[in-house]
């Protein structure tokens, strides 16, 4: 009998939905198509980086994966909102406002520890039976109230402040939102293949307001299970009197952290793709 292991870690792409991956997974490491894979941790469309596998019998043991920590390498444009709060939603362009490295540095770093953040209008998370980007796409957010989520940010590391054109955001846009494939199944395309004519219209919204630059921020947040790094993005920049949206989001670590946020912490436990 062939010898699985008990997960894979996969990087996904940009464009790819979750159970795209688990089938890319299957066909690279040769898993037999009668054996179960799920995921533990999802990660959005617009997402990229490490997405953790679990592999046949593992698969019943889903939730003892449930409470592991991640580390993020995240842009956030400002002076845009979207209903989706990343670049794959209907988008609400304002007068960018200047914003300094020092101001940036400020907020990164209060905003370290216990954290309470809505849940994005666009995600699975259920309220009365239904997920939120149900009552989104039936436009009845305001029959509900949105739930927070509790969650604790261990580290925000500043990665820099840089000035884009207009065209250059676009561009990368543009190009996003085409890396999704086509989806026909209308019940799991979060509304008619992603609203991608929407989407598309509301961007080149953003091609007739002039030559003003954009700023985008990076920075690398290590977090507790399940934290939206979109949800965190709006923060940001509420905090820094904006608004804004995740430009990318990457996914660079899964494991157990220690530490005590602002202060000091390491990785006491990571997972790779070794299988366990």
């Amino acid at each position: 009998m062939m010898s699985l292991p008990r997960y894979v870690v996969i990087m996904k792409q940009v464009g790819e939905t979750p159970l795209v991956a688990l089938e890319r997974a299957r066909k690279e490491h040769n898993l037999p198509a009668d054996i179960p894979l799920t995921y533990a941790g999802r990660l959005d469309p617009m997402a990229s980086g490490a997405l953790l596998i679990l592999i046949g019998e593992e698969c019943k043991k889903q939730r003892n994966y449930h409470a592991l920590d991640k580390e993020y390498v995240v842009e956030l444009l400002f002076g845009i909102s979207s209903d989706t709060a990343d670049v794959l939603g209907i988008v609400s362009p304002e007068v960018p406002k200047t914003l300094t490295e020092s101001d940036s540095r400020r907020v990164l770093e209060n905003l370290h520890g216990p954290i309470t953040l809505p849940y994005p209008h666009f995600s699975s998370k259920t309220v009365r039976g239904k997920p939120l980007h149900t009552w989104a796409l039936e436009g009845r957010l305001n029959e509900i109230t949105v739930p927070m989520q509790n969650a604790i940010i261990h580290k925000l590391v500043y990665g820099g402040l840089k000035t884009v054109t207009h065209e250059e955001v676009l561009k990368i846009v543009r190009t996003k939102i085409e890396t999704i494939p086509p989806v026909t199944d209308s019940r799991k395309a979060l509304g008619a293949d992603f609203r991608r004519d929407q989407v598309r219209a509301s961007w080149n919204t953003v091609a007739t307001q002039g030559p003003s630059p954009y700023q985008i921020l990076r920075f690398t947040c290590t977090a507790s299970s399940g934290t939206y790094m979109r949800s965190l993005c709006e923060r940001i920049a509420k905090e820094l009197g904006t608004t804004g949206l995740a430009y990318s989001i990457h996914r660079s670590r899964i494991g157990k952290y220690f530490g005590i946020p602002g202060i000091f912490g390491l990785w006491v436990q990571t997972y790779a793709n070794d299988g366990g």
